[in-house]
């Protein structure tokens, strides 16, 4: 083997490896760009569910409201038929059990 053998086999090996470093450079470019994507959606995701949350929080809140007020009027209104009950000695009994 003469030294432009040499010299022709050291070019494409040279040429060879430059091919699979762009090609590499490329996957990984692909995969750096899939990862800001699936970030950007996980980000686009994660502030969807807070307002969500937000959202279902407040409904909850109000129908907290609500439920609070109507056991504090069964409350009042069994009190009060408690007394009225009470008040005609003995007619009717309330039993708690």
């Amino acid at each position: 083997m003469d030294n432009d053998s040499i010299e022709r086999i050291e070019e494409l090996f040279k040429h060879h490896i430059g091919v699979l470093s762009e090609d590499f450079q490329h996957k990984l470019d692909l995969v750096v760009e899939g990862q800001q994507m699936l970030a950007e959606k996980l980000e686009l995701t994660g502030t969807e569910l807070k307002d969500e949350i937000r959202k279902v929080d407040q409904r909850l809140t109000m129908v907290e409201a609500q439920l609070e007020q109507k056991i504090d009027a069964v409350a009042a209104e069994l009190s009060a038929h408690r007394a009225d009950t009470e008040a005609h000695h003995g007619m009717y009994r309330v039993k708690e059990g």
